[in-house]
């Protein structure tokens, strides 16, 4: 806009409007009464005739009216702030801060935290340029090249996460971002196993200044958990001592409690088991690293997953590897046969044509609209399955080839043999897995509202895949597919990864809301996303290590560069407007004080 070039508010020149009632005042005063002398009727007479405007001419005759509107565009003129371009000269120190929000930095040392501490020392650093980067799992840019106000207030909004540190992928952003003649300032622990010392060098290789400053009081007594396995429904717990003495611990999960005992650096494991819905494990006593004193535990409600096999010839192969599931609960009935009960997952085995009643298939479309899943092997004589079955029987095939295996969760690092006869067919709905050389599908699945469809494609007395090692987990991995459930391993997740979410789904966390599509696991509780729980708890041997050595001829020295910056800044005419403004109402005063009207 033109007006911006003068004005540093022009929208107060609106209140020029103000001056069209005091025109239309002047021209609508009444006239003086009018007298005519003999003596100046012919002056009269051609004045008249050589006036172009009397209106007009009213206006300039009339010196008050113009003395009022310049006093009433001087005061709008001021209220638009005039401003003219001066040059200007500015000292600028740039500082790029580093703080540590690691979960280590949450330490106590003497009543307050690390974090606390290295946190009121990064508002001392604050220049006239700062940028804020937090260093956690992650190096994220809070403030780049703000004023003092904008990185005191980042600074103040940071808190310290249960995410492992990265520190050398901070220093190396806190280099990227950083100007010509910048200090960057890090404020840590430096409890931290990345190769942070080579991100400093290449930085000082720079030119740049490099100022360490270490927080690390306290932590010489941490036992802590620095890793969980499970099986089945129960969870190994490792606990390591980093203390120079020996220490005693209780691992405790909902009422069942193990004592390990560790000399000094030892580590021990307790095996406890997973109750329905999950947990807390602690570790007690507590010490002055709370956060791996604690790990969260996700798991189902319900414990078991409810299998029904129908078969007429049982495949002691898939029963077996059903078995050995601790979560499944199986059984095996034989069709014709009255089901009564409702199931997670049915799977059709084997199933004589001319047995199998209609209401055993409906069944499993019942099983479908509830959520669950189905699978079908493929045998030479299927029954109708109808909508059920994936792919569409045509003949017997033999010796086929596998020419691809989709990267999928059930098909994962998993080796498929090919088979020596298989059915050859079309695939009719669902998405693929596994394909022979001509096309057929040997495994496909498909989504059917909220429940889920597998086609297993190996008629298994002409498959040597039964005798496979992966033979069970693929089946394993299967049943949770088709009940929809996520095995423990994968509802407990370490911090400072993270999970997936629908664009714009809102995950409840430990410390509110997050959206979609990428919710990272910086603190550690539990997460609901949809129906589903997920767990995050702090897992890393190197970051439970809080004790850290000091820095040895690292730090920088206190002075740092700065530069001269020249720049033109607008300076207002705001006080000549209002010195003008003020003048011609003194002008105003004189005048009327002339004509005898005060």
């Amino acid at each position: 806009m033109v007006l911006d070039e003068f004005f540093l508010a022009p929208l107060g020149l609106v209140a020029l409007l103000g001056a069209i009632p005091l025109i239309v005042l002047y021209l609508l005063r009444p006239e003086p009464a009018r007298r005519t002398l003999p003596t100046f009727r012919f002056l009269a007479e051609t004045a008249g005739r050589t006036a172009s405007n009397p209106i007009f001419d009213r206006l300039l005759r009339s010196l008050l009216l113009l003395i009022q509107l310049l006093a009433i565009v001087t005061l709008v003129v001021s209220l638009a702030t005039p401003y003219v371009l001066v040059p200007e000269a500015e000292t600028v120190s740039e500082t790029v801060l580093v703080l540590d929000t690691s979960a280590s930095m949450a330490v106590r040392d003497n009543g307050g935290t690390r974090f606390d501490k290295a946190l009121s020392a990064a508002r001392d650093e604050v220049t006239g340029t700062t940028s804020v980067v937090a260093a956690s799992s992650s190096a994220d840019v809070v403030v780049r090249r703000g004023s003092s106000i904008d990185a005191r207030a980042a600074l103040d909004g940071l808190t310290v996460t249960d995410s492992p540190g990265d520190l050398r992928t901070a220093v190396t952003t806190a280099t990227s971002i950083a100007g010509e003649d910048a200090r960057i300032v890090v404020l840590s622990d430096f409890a931290d196993d990345s190769p942070w010392a080579d991100a400093v060098r290449e930085a000082r290789a720079r030119g740049l200044v490099v100022e360490l400053q270490q927080f690390a009081g306290g932590g010489e007594n941490n036992v802590g958990i620095v890793d969980r396995r499970f099986s089945g429904t129960n969870v190994t717990v490792t606990v390591k001592n980093y203390r120079d003495t020996p220490a005693t611990r209780t691992v405790s999960l909902a009422g069942t409690s193990r004592q390990v005992e560790l000399a000094a650096g030892d580590v021990a494991t307790a095996t406890l088991p997973v109750p329905a819905g999950g947990g807390r494990v602690t570790l007690s006593p507590s010490d002055s690293f709370a956060t791996d004193d604690e790990l969260y535990i996700a798991a189902p409600e319900d414990e078991s997953i409810d299998v029904l096999v129908l078969t007429n010839d049982e495949n002691e192969y898939l029963t077996a590897a059903l078995s050995v599931i601790p979560e499944v609960s199986l059984t095996v009935d034989n069709p014709p046969t009255s089901i009564t009960s409702s199931y997670d997952v049915i799977i059709y085995s084997n199933v004589n044509p001319g047995r199998i009643l209609r209401s055993n298939v409906d069944a499993g479309r019942d099983t479908l609209a509830d959520g669950g899943g189905v699978a079908i092997q493929a045998q030479e004589e299927p029954p109708n399955y109808g909508d059920l079955l994936l792919v569409s029987p045509e003949r017997i095939g033999t010796t086929p080839t596998i020419r691809s295996v989709e990267a999928h969760e059930l098909t994962r690092d998993i080796t498929f043999p090919p088979p020596t006869e298989y059915v050859v067919g079309s695939l009719q709905d669902g998405e693929s897995l596994v394909t022979a050389t001509d096309g057929t599908s040997l495994i496909a699945i498909s989504e059917r509202g909220e429940g889920r469809l597998v086609y297993y494609g190996f008629i298994e007395e002409q498959s040597a895949f039964k005798f496979n090692y992966q033979y069970p987990v693929f089946w394993k991995r299967t049943v949770f597919y088709l009940a929809g459930r996520s095995t423990l391993g994968e509802l407990n997740q370490p911090t400072g990864g993270s999970i997936g979410a629908s664009p714009n789904q809102t995950v409840e966390g430990p410390s509110g809301e997050i959206t979609g599509p990428e919710v990272r696991l910086a603190d550690a509780g539990f997460y609901r996303v949809g129906n589903e729980r997920v767990a995050a708890s702090l897992l890393s041997e190197s970051e439970s290590d809080v004790v850290a050595p000091p820095l040895t001829g690292e730090n920088a020295p206190a002075n740092f560069p700065t530069r001269v910056e020249e720049r033109l800044v607008p300076d207002a005419l705001t006080e000549w407007a209002v010195l003008v403004a003020l003048g011609a109402t003194l002008v105003e005063l004189g005048y009327l004080r002339r004509r005898g009207d005060l």
